[in-house]
């Protein structure tokens, strides 16, 4: 038996209007993205934050803030949807996170790192941190984990576009906190 599938029209997804994504509680997460140089990648990160149901997207350093076009073409409304705050640098913020008890990690990879896959429930509500394309995250920002995740390699490159590992990153912590939430009988409006 072979299965037929038809693509849905634009119409038939149930998509939320923006003042129904204003209103529905999103997975207790920030991401935040520090020194990235690249736009495109800034904008990719909002629509993949907007996608998964992300809290927040912190924005500090040189890191371009919204309204941009280069955000816009790949963001496609998510800078809209998704909000944001500007911080020149993540110290003052990330010690305002701490004290309210949210979890610190940054995506890298370093010396006791562990897999992005090992968070679990206790860790929310969490902040990620993501760093420069090139240099990644600086020491003086790293200072501030409480976890470094880390993606595997399996080829000859070390790293990942830093708005392609913002999405594994993400949808995996969306799984485990679904998981675990819905697992414990929770609610979830989404």
């Amino acid at each position: 038996m072979t299965t037929s599938f038809r693509k849905l029209r634009s119409d038939e997804m149930d998509r939320l209007s923006l003042d129904e994504y204003a209103r529905v509680e999103k997975h207790p997460v920030t991401v935040l993205l520090h020194n990235i140089r690249s736009m495109y990648n800034v904008g990719s990160v909002f629509r993949t934050a907007d996608a998964a149901g992300i809290a927040k997207v912190v924005l500090t350093g040189y890191t371009a803030t919204p309204p941009r076009k280069e955000i816009d073409k790949t963001a496609l409304g998510a800078q809209e949807s998704v909000p944001w705050e500007y911080c020149s640098h993540p110290k003052e913020i990330l010690e305002k996170m701490k004290n309210q008890g949210v979890t610190i990690c940054g995506l890298e990879i370093t010396e006791n790192s562990t897999q992005y896959t090992g968070i679990c429930k206790h860790d929310f509500p969490l902040c990620l941190i993501l760093g420069n394309e090139v240099e990644g995250i600086d020491c003086d920002v790293l200072q501030y984990c409480d976890h470094v995740l880390e993606i595997p390699q399996f080829g000859t490159k070390h790293s990942l576009n830093v708005s392609v590992a913002a999405g594994i990153a993400l949808f995996e912590m969306v799984r485990i906190f679904r998981q675990e939430t819905i697992g414990s009988g929770s609610q979830l409006i989404f």
